[in-house]
């Protein structure tokens, strides 16, 4: 990750009982998050707008790839932070099978 978003990922403790897991981020986490998906938001509306004014489709590929992007990214921030706390926390306390849930979340990600 990039120092800018390492500066956003303040580990903090996840609870370990899967019924009662939540994520626990900061208010600058969160802010950071609600922006990039605002941003994005507004994204999907242009690229709506684009579709309605019979924009050439290259363009609007490449909104819909920078939309993709910047999913991505938001993903990637998030990932890091489970995996700097929820994760490192729940090996710790002897929860090897949070490493499957992680696996499976990264083919997630993956997916094309």
């Amino acid at each position: 990750m990039n120092n800018e978003n390492e500066e956003l990922i303040e580990t903090e403790h996840c609870g370990s009982v899967s019924s009662d897991r939540k994520s626990h981020h900061s208010d600058k986490v969160k802010k950071n998050l609600t922006t990039r998906l605002n941003r994005i938001e507004g994204q999907i509306r242009g690229i709506k707008g684009l579709i309605e004014k019979d924009t050439y489709c290259d363009d609007v590929i490449t909104q819909i790839a920078a939309t993709q992007s910047a999913l991505n990214s938001v993903a990637k921030i998030l990932l890091e932070g489970h995996m700097k706390s929820c994760v490192l926390e729940r090996i710790q306390e002897g929860d090897l099978e949070v490493l499957d849930e992680v696996l499976v979340t990264v083919q997630k990600l993956m997916k094309k």
